[in-house]
């Protein structure tokens, strides 16, 4: 039976928790109730990308103790699962405000159950943390990381043997193992013994498999002639990136000395997000002042890639989440092409709310492109599922990207090499990263992707946001923007509804709380409330010939004036 608030904290008022979280909970009480409320209305749950809160003390927030529980039970589902052996976890953390301490207790907690530790000596890239599952044979790995949510975040993202993060049905089977633990079970008392601290030799590795996987023999002059302008907007990416891209012969690259050094504050931008253009404003200036060819930008765990490149009028402007992932799989699938490795059994892969160019793509390389759920942890059970095909690279419009099987998550810092090595060689070709999505879709059609995020925080948020997707289900629209509704996808009831013949089809895929609306003119709007975020997010896809580049800037206007008729109709400003 679930508690309520007032015997959940009545339960964080007994001996079980330390004296600083009573005097936690007595000052909340006496200066703040509704943010007492908000801190036990609920315990914090799994979601796309793991879990994810604010810190401080409650069910409903990040703390010792709801990771202590969190580990507790993981902890007694592996010594179940794999019994016998000797069990191995290796734990990462970034640079967010308790981080190392929070790994510490983990790393605890995992040792006092008699489970071996690897634990990196300071804060490290996620995409590294998946690497090192697998380098060091290990059963689970986490990370301790809120990715690029505000300063007072904190997270916990779990991985499993393959190197994936959790997926059905070891995740429902831990959360079972989780929510069965009284607090009072957890093991904090540490097994030094158990835990090892790990640092450069599997940097060193991480960097190889990186230069192997996203390297392609730009020859070294096309790399030392590429102007990067670099920043990790206070993360960890610099722990590898620079490192990277040395290696590998760029030797112009320009750093953001102001968010060069990590700091979990993230003190010089609202959102230490790169899908936020506001992020990048540093490095657009430090390009300017340099003349770069390319900007980079990557969020404080390294997974997330923002990138900028000249216009055709030499201008820099940002390319989103779906035009990067564009370039970078149709940049390897001409690799593989040429190399003659593309034989019918291998896959791209990506998301159901990202831009259906992808299919495009594969179909020209004979290749199958794979769609699944929101979250690179699909895309990795994909690899799991398929052995008998070749994983070439994907992505979602999250600013994400994964190249090969290495890393399985999305990582930053081998889409960094691929990036800049695609930019090395278009520049030495006399074009341009810009010039050649153009090309793109000039050969598949000009697709254009736009998204709106609605924040909606605390108990009244959360209704909102449940209020608004019962709504798109259970009163659909019919028309938008002078197009009729054809087809929806609801994920959450398994079913793909024809509106222009009645009929009803089931959906194979898992459930998610997913609504996507298909118009007769191709037009793809998906409404999808975060996993990790009091957000409800729109994504919007529509789509136009192109007969030449020359052509680029009207298309584009008409599509961005069909998002806007769409978005207004919609009332979603």
């Amino acid at each position: 039976m679930e508690l309520t608030i007032d015997q959940k904290i009545a339960e964080w008022m007994t001996p079980v928790f330390d004296a600083e979280t009573h005097e936690a909970i007595k000052a909340l009480q006496l200066n703040n109730p509704k943010e007492l409320q908000e801190s036990f209305y609920k315990n914090l749950e799994f979601g796309t990308g793991g879990m994810r809160g604010v810190m401080g003390v409650g069910t409903n927030r990040i703390n010792r103790y709801t990771l202590g529980k969190n580990t507790q039970g993981l902890s007694n589902y592996l010594l179940q699962s794999f019994a016998g052996e000797q069990i191995k976890v290796v734990i990462a953390f970034d640079c967010r405000h308790q981080s190392d301490t929070l790994a510490q207790v983990v790393a605890n907690v995992f040792s006092a159950n008699g489970i071996l530790v690897y634990l990196f000596e300071s804060l490290r890239p996620t995409p590294e943390l998946s690497f090192a599952l697998k380098h060091l044979q290990c059963h689970a790995g986490i990370v301790l990381t809120a990715s690029h949510n505000p300063p007072e975040y904190n997270g916990y993202k779990v991985y499993w043997q393959d190197g994936g993060q959790l997926v059905p049905p070891q995740d429902a089977e831990i959360i079972r193992e989780i929510e069965s633990l009284q607090y009072a079970s957890i093991r904090f008392d540490a097994k030094p013994e158990l835990i090892t601290t790990i640092g450069t030799e599997v940097d060193e590795a991480f960097i190889k498999s990186t230069l192997d996987n996203a390297g392609f023999n730009t020859p070294i002059a096309a790399r030392q002639a590429l102007k990067i302008a670099y920043t990790p907007l206070h993360g960890t990416s610099v722990k590898s990136i620079p490192h990277v891209l040395e290696r590998a012969g760029y030797n112009q690259v320009a750093i953001v000395e102001e968010q060069a050094v990590p700091n979990g504050d993230f003190p010089t931008v609202a959102s230490p997000n790169p899908e936020e253009p506001a992020a990048l404003t540093m490095a657009l200036a430090l390009a300017e002042k340099n003349q770069s060819d390319i900007v980079i930008g990557t969020d404080p765990d390294a997974d997330r890639l923002g990138v900028a490149v000249r216009n055709m009028a030499g201008e820099m402007v940002l390319l989103n989440g779906n035009q990067s992932m564009i370039l970078m799989t149709a940049f390897l699938l001409k690799q593989w092409k040429l190399a003659g490795k593309i034989n019918g059994k291998q896959f791209i892969g990506s998301t159901i709310v990202s831009t259906p160019m992808m299919f495009d793509l594969a179909d020209a390389y004979d290749v199958e492109c794979k769609v699944g759920l929101t979250g690179f942890k699909w895309i990795a059970k994909m690899i799991k599922d398929f052995p008998e095909q070749e994983f070439i690279g994907g992505g979602e419009e999250s600013f994400g990207f994964m190249v090969g099987d290495a890393v399985r998550d999305k990582d930053a810092v081998g889409a960094t090499l691929l990036i800049c090595e695609m930019a090395a060689q278009a520049k030495a070709a006399g074009s341009s990263l810009y010039e050649e999505l153009l090309q793109l879709y000039v050969e598949f059609k000009f697709y254009k992707e736009y998204l709106i995020s609605i924040t909606k925080k605390g108990i009244e948020g959360a209704q909102e946001i449940v209020q608004m997707m019962k709504d798109l289900r259970e009163n659909p629209l019919e028309s938008i923007n002078g197009q009729r509704v054809v087809c929806i996808e609801d994920y959450q009831q398994s079913t793909v509804r024809n509106m222009m013949e009645g009929s009803t089809e089931p959906l194979v895929i898992p459930k998610s709380n997913v609504l996507i609306y298909y118009l007769e003119d191709g037009t793809k709007i998906c409404a999808r409330p975060s996993g990790t975020e009091p957000k409800i997010k729109f994504y919007f896809s529509v789509n136009a010939p192109l007969e030449s580049i020359e052509q680029a800037a009207v298309v584009e206007a008409t599509l961005d004036a069909n998002i806007d008729a769409i978005v207004a109709e919609m009332k979603l400003y």
